[in-house]
């Protein structure tokens, strides 16, 4: 069956193009291979996009939305890959070791192991699918050939790459076994997530928030098994090593993030087992049983972050003092000017979500403009704080998105005495990208903000890619919404409520950002290095994402905007 121009190629699809081969076009000789590899999984990610235009029904994903296949593939191997190259331009100037370059080449790696294993399911259930339907369909045949030769030659490009940087053969073998975990570990989490939270996201979108959680959770996993292996076996016998020196802010994210992890898995085994050894009393009213439960929750919760996180800190990752002992050591080391900060966050943080609250109660503000005024909230509350106390953000960041997890269970259990005060207040902020099953606006925005700002902590030769969530979300996207919702007249299609006008001035917004920023990074210190044709190239190539993409922004467009500040 042959396929028409116009419906292989629409303007989501153009602009990821445009995105991968903008990245591609600043390659270094020796990254040949993994440019190779990309081009074949941005290459492939279209194939099965447009083979799963009309399947996706055998999926239950959020309507409204197009599968978002390609962008959710290629978006987190291609951020990983301008890290690559950046690494690659610092260790040319002896800025970085050896072993930073191999950490970010397996990350690389990883990440399209992640994403190339969800395709290759995807390409096999659409196959099925379609040859279940019509057994005589020569088509199917085809398909299955091209998408078997994208992946064997994915597989020779791999094994060439690992294999440049290992020092054996069963050291390349542990790391192909290694990225064959990460791609079947990220099939089975997809599928996980699809069945848990029916029509609450795209493929795309489910794609990227599981290669994310594999990458980062994988990396802790590896970590304790290098650290294990350290322990058990010696020193001298041991010939792989994992990871690279880490900031204590980070592992304390990361510790935060495994106990959460932990717990959220550990709860409903727990209350399991309660019920089993002390019995369920159907005499006890429904109150009681809820005070049980909320006791047994918050118990679980406090032992879990307040001694089995911190040791796994403490053990694998070489933590000299309990995290909670060096966070007050940390924000009292400047105590004015954090606790200021503090303050300063909590009164427009309490002021906001007051006013705007009542706003969406008992006016008729469209929903989407009263959200957009938390992206100009977000401006406001973190870049003073990233220009002048850029730690402290980070660490400000985790606490953030550790509260926001947390609420988030006690809303979805239903936690006495919170749950359904929660949910009920939650909802007046919600748009179509959130159901009752699940909220992610609020997570999206802080992630969207959060993570161009943690992947740029270390070597950072570019001052704007930390911005780059700040920029393009609280003030690029909310005044795209803002002039577009107000003045905006040409559609950039038949079916968009995207506007031309209000891509325009959201573009123009963020160009004149930059130029105010620029020189005030200068004043504080910043070796300027960002030129300004990359920059306009950067923008631009945002802003026409944010016009076509159906797919959740807040999450996309940070990441596509920072990969290329990283250029």
């Amino acid at each position: 069956m042959a396929i028409s121009p116009s419906k292989a190629m629409n303007g989501e699809r153009a602009v990821v193009l445009l995105f991968v081969f903008r990245v591609l076009s600043s390659l270094p000789l020796s990254l040949l291979p993994h440019a190779l590899s990309l081009s074949l999984l941005s290459l492939f990610s279209l194939f099965v996009e447009i083979s799963a235009d009309d399947s996706l029904s055998l999926f239950k994903t959020r309507s409204g939305a197009s599968s978002g296949i390609m962008l959710g593939a290629v978006t987190l191997p291609t951020v990983m890959f301008s890290k690559l190259i950046q690494h690659s331009r610092a260790f040319s100037l002896q800025q970085i070791e050896l072993g930073e370059l191999e950490h970010m080449t397996m990350q690389f790696w990883a990440t399209s192991a992640c994403c190339c294993g969800v395709l290759i399911f995807f390409s096999i259930v659409i196959w099925c699918a379609a040859n279940n339907k019509n057994p005589h369909f020569s088509c199917s045949v085809c398909d299955a050939k091209f998408s078997l030769s994208c992946v064997l030659l994915y597989s020779v490009v791999c094994c060439i790459s690992l294999a440049t940087i290992s020092h054996t053969g069963f050291n390349t073998a542990l790391k192909l076994l290694w990225l064959l975990c990460h791609g079947f570990a990220a099939v089975k989490l997809i599928q996980h997530l699809l069945n848990t939270f029916p029509c609450c996201t795209s493929i795309g979108e489910a794609l990227l928030v599981t290669s994310g959680l594999v990458l980062y959770f994988g990396d802790m996993l590896a970590c304790t098994i290098s650290k294990v292996c350290g322990l058990l076996i010696s020193p001298d016998l041991v010939s792989i090593r994992y990871g690279i020196k880490r900031s204590e802010i980070g592992i304390i994210i990361q510790g935060v993030l495994l106990g959460l992890l932990i717990f959220s898995a550990g709860f409903k085994f727990v209350i399991h087992l309660w019920e089993y050894f002390w019995g369920a009393d159907n005499s006890k009213s429904g109150q009681n049983k809820e005070i049980r439960r909320s006791l047994i929750f918050f118990t679980s919760l406090g032992f879990i972050m307040i001694a089995i996180a911190p040791s796994w800190m403490m053990i694998v990752l070489d933590f000299d003092v309990h995290p909670v002992l060096w966070i007050f050591q940390f924000v009292f080391s400047e105590p004015f000017k954090r606790l200021s900060l503090c303050i300063y966050w909590l009164g427009l943080i309490y002021a906001s979500v007051l006013r705007f609250y009542n706003i969406s109660k008992n006016s008729k503000i469209e929903r989407i403009l009263l959200r957009k005024y938390y992206h100009l909230l977000a401006v406001s509350m973190f870049l003073p704080a990233l220009i002048y106390q850029a730690k402290f953000l980070d660490l400000a960041f985790g606490a953030a998105l550790a509260v926001f997890l947390v609420l988030e269970i006690i809303r979805v259990w239903r936690i006495w005495p919170l749950g359904t005060n929660l949910h009920q207040f939650m909802s007046a902020f919600t748009d179509h990208c959130d159901s009752d099953l699940l909220i992610v606006s609020h997570f999206s925005l802080l992630l969207g903000c959060a993570l161009p700002i943690w992947m740029s902590s270390g070597f950072n030769d570019r001052p704007l890619t930390p911005f780059a969530g700040i920029l393009s979300l609280g003030i690029g996207d909310t005044m795209a919404s803002m002039v577009g919702h107000k003045y905006g007249v040409l559609r950039w299609s038949k079916t968009s409520k995207k506007t031309i006008e209000g891509t325009a001035a959201g573009i123009t917004s963020v160009l004149a950002a930059c130029s105010v920023l620029l020189p005030l990074l200068a004043s504080t210190g910043y070796i300027l290095t960002q030129h300004w044709f990359p920059l306009l190239i950067a923008v631009t190539t945002s802003g026409l994402l944010e016009a076509y993409t159906t797919q959740l922004d807040n999450a996309f467009i940070p990441l596509v905007f920072y990969s290329l500040l990283c250029l």
